[in-house]
């Protein structure tokens, strides 16, 4: 029991971004999903077009809303848009819902996703 309570403190001190890579690490290392079991259920109107969606290849990362910490959040988009300014960063978090970035493959955008909610931002992929 002293080695798991070791190893929960030594995840507590890790960044959002470090425990998402340890997840993805554990799953591939032991062929698992840390994903929670779904009940098998019969298909609801409309499931179909939420499929569809979750297949897609590429997305628009939008930024809908800086919440409390908008400085962080600056910080981020200028972490991933480098060719922006401060002025240009700080005026996309102003105006939201701002398009942070078009035709994002799956993986990127999910990870862009993850920066800024952990900055404080309200995201959504589309």
């Amino acid at each position: 029991m002293a080695k798991v309570e070791e190893i929960v403190s030594q995840i507590k001190e890790l960044s959002i971004m470090d425990v998402a890579e340890l997840v993805k690490a554990l799953e591939d290392e032991f062929g698992v999903s840390a994903a929670a079991p779904m009940a098998v259920a019969a298909p609801v109107a409309g499931a179909g077009a939420e499929a569809a969606a979750e297949e897609k290849d590429s997305y628009t990362v939008v930024l809908t809303g800086a919440g409390d910490n908008k400085i962080n959040v600056i910080k981020v988009i200028r972490e991933l848009k480098p060719e922006l300014g401060l002025k240009e960063a700080k005026d996309l978090v102003d105006k939201t819902p701002s398009n942070i970035a078009e035709g994002v493959k799956t993986e990127e955008a999910k990870k862009m996703e993850e920066k800024l909610k952990a900055a404080g931002a309200a995201v959504e992929l589309k």
